[in-house]
């Protein structure tokens, strides 16, 4: 019988499992895009990644610290597990991290279970990716821990009728349940539920359908970059929002691209763990430290999830070094402060239960630049999609 290239891959990753819980130097490999329309999600890992090490040093006990970038493009499963494979079995790196998309996280599920690799998720936000895998951490987000509260908010605001749009994936159809179980148990009504090809460039025939419906209020839901713009720029000059439909999302009005919407995006509401505008004096420091390193670079929710995620990293490489079931054991309750507020690594999610935030976009009076800010806040809130 020939083996196929995958089990031998596989074979050879697990062979890492038997390796010294101790070394000098920890390799930590991350995966994600640094060309193609998704590449500012890279840049941003990085850049957070050098600013947290700027403030905190290379070493982690008595290991050093190094990251080994790996460029995936952007939603490709297939190169995504031959990444990791790579990494795993020529880079020889102790732990995994980044996945901005849940197909490419979801992947490697296999491979990180048989290697006993701790992999920290930077981004990709499908609550079922963790199920897949007991070496799987996450700094970032579920989309039910934010759409949910989004709905709550939206009902206590008045709002009664939402049509929902989402991206057609798994990210998506989380974000819908999510909203619409919780908009519902309200007393709320979802009127219509769009799912859009995750190709889709062209917004108006959908943003028509909605406005045609004229409910309260439109809900959305785009991975991050250039998707997310064109479905805010397209509401607004489809004069939804003249009609008095309300937009509600999470990140579409994110820190990348929020300058580039201009007046359009003032007013607009989003439920999320982060905004870049968040006061307190970690997200002051973390903000002056990686503007000193990058003085051009955009802090968004992919910056903080990789900066915390790193901050995950260094603490389980202290307590376990290169013992990947131990280091996942000590990263399971662990709680700090975050430059978004206070997080905790819950122990049956393996996802950050943190606070989520009702942002509202306006201008600066200081600086003139736009802005979420915060207007309130949902606190210590769970994947709330683990058990759906």
């Amino acid at each position: 019988m020939t083996n196929k290239p995958g089990m031998i891959a596989l074979a050879a990753v697990s062979a890492l499992a038997v390796s010294s819980a101790w070394a000098d130097e920890i390799k930590v490999g991350v995966v994600a895009p640094f060309s193609g329309p998704f590449a500012q999600y890279g840049v941003q890992y990085q850049q957070a990644i050098e600013t947290y090490q700027a403030q905190h040093g290379t070493t982690a006990g008595e290991h050093e610290i190094t990251f080994i970038y790996k460029d995936v493009g952007g939603v490709n499963p297939d190169q995504s597990r031959a990444l990791a494979q790579e990494l795993l079995i020529r880079e020889r790196v102790d732990y995994l991290a980044g996945f901005t998309f849940t197909p490419n996280a979801l992947a490697v599920g296999p491979v990180i279970t048989q290697s006993e690799t701790p992999t920290v998720i930077f981004n990709a936000a499908t609550s079922a990716i963790n199920a897949e895998s007991p070496f799987f951490l996450r700094t970032s987000y579920t989309l039910p821990q934010v759409s949910a509260p989004a709905a709550e908010w939206a009902y206590d605001q008045g709002i009664r009728s939402v049509v929902t749009t989402v991206s057609d994936y798994g990210p998506g159809i989380d974000a819908e349940v999510s909203f619409k179980a919780a908009f519902e148990a309200k007393g709320g009504t979802v009127t219509d539920s769009v799912r859009m090809p995750l190709s889709t460039t062209d917004f108006t025939p959908i943003l028509q359908r909605v406005k045609d419906q004229a409910p309260d209020a439109v809900f959305a839901f785009l991975p991050g970059g250039p998707p997310t713009f064109s479905f805010t720029k397209t509401y607004n000059e489809n004069g939804l929002r003249d009609d008095g439909i309300t937009f509600l999302g999470t990140a579409e009005t994110e820190e990348s691209n929020l300058q580039a919407l201009g007046d359009l995006a003032v007013g607009l509401h989003t439920a999320y763990h982060y905004s870049a505008a968040h006061d307190s004096d970690e997200n002051r420091a973390f903000l002056d430290a990686l503007a000193e390193l990058h003085p051009d670079g955009i802090v968004n929710w992919a910056s903080v999830g990789a900066y915390d995620g790193v901050h995950l990293i260094y603490e389980m490489v202290a307590a376990a070094g290169t013992d990947g079931p131990a280091a996942v054991e000590a990263a399971l309750g662990l709680a700090w402060e975050s430059p978004r507020g206070p997080i905790e690594m819950d122990p049956e999610t393996r996802t950050v239960i943190q606070n989520v935030y009702i942002r509202e976009v306006a201008r600066n009076p200081e600086t003139g630049l736009l802005e979420n800010v915060e207007t309130g806040v949902i606190a210590t809130v769970g994947d709330l999609g683990w058990n759906q």
